[in-house]
């Protein structure tokens, strides 16, 4: 089951992550998030069903701060609460991710690994949405784009199919390979906004270019228009 909430938020911080770099629509973000966060949170509450075997609870704890971020994610988003709460709720799992990573080491180190990367965006999502630190938005969609197949879909598919790796070689592998994403990620947020920068240059130009622009003391002098005078007036000054 949690296998199942992997392949699902391997779709959701995809989509998201297309629309933090405005690819996706944020309305239809939010409806996937909704509805992955909805089920996500239904299958902790079955893990956590009575005959939980070992380690049931730290999977379920997993399950519910995922759904609960998905259900805010969609519902914030639909309903334009501003994302302040959510972002400071993001903060709290960002704490907390560590904790949970600490928590699987021993057991299931590649595990450990992947949530040390999602506590990394979590605390993006904290630093753009709590601290309003708007420069980060393009790092971050990057950020989820190219670790959300590696961390989440990738990982699910692996435990489906019984070929989830436990050893301390394939969570290093991963680790230096998340660590490369986060570079890469960097780079391409860079060259993003790069991009944008130029764009807007080159519309200016055009605007301005289009419009013209006027040159000082090109003016043309102002004329004072003279009021007529009555003919009787007119006629004794001719007559002077």
């Amino acid at each position: 089951m949690p296998y199942v909430c992997l392949l699902l938020s391997g779709a959701a911080l995809l989509v998201n992550g297309l629309a933090t770099l405005g690819h996706v629509p944020r309305r239809d973000a939010a409806v996937l998030s909704l509805a992955v966060g909805i089920v996500q949170v239904l299958l902790g509450v079955v893990v956590l069903s009575p005959g939980t075997p070992a380690g049931g609870a730290l999977e379920a704890a997993g399950m519910f701060l995922f759904g609960l971020t998905y259900v805010y994610v969609g519902l914030d988003s639909l309903l334009k609460l501003g994302s302040k709460g959510l972002g400071w709720f993001c903060g709290m799992v960002a704490v907390v991710g560590p904790l949970l990573a600490a928590a699987w080491l021993r057991d299931d180190p590649l595990l450990a690994v992947l949530w040390l990367c999602w506590s990394a965006l979590w605390a993006l999502f904290f630093v753009s949405m709590a601290l309003a630190v708007a420069r980060v938005d393009t790092f971050t969609g990057w950020a989820l784009v190219l670790t959300s197949q590696v961390t989440a879909t990738i990982p699910a598919f692996l435990g489906l199919a019984g070929l989830w790796p436990r050893s301390p070689q394939v969570a290093a592998t991963a680790a230096v390979l998340l660590g490369a994403l986060f570079t890469a990620a960097g780079i391409l947020a860079r060259r993003t906004l790069a991009r944008k920068t130029l764009a807007r240059k080159t519309l200016a130009r055009k605007t301005l270019a289009a419009h013209g622009t006027a040159r000082p003391g090109a003016l043309a002098p102002v004329r004072t228009a003279q009021p007529d005078l009555p003919l009787e007036a007119s006629g004794e000054k001719a007559a002077r």
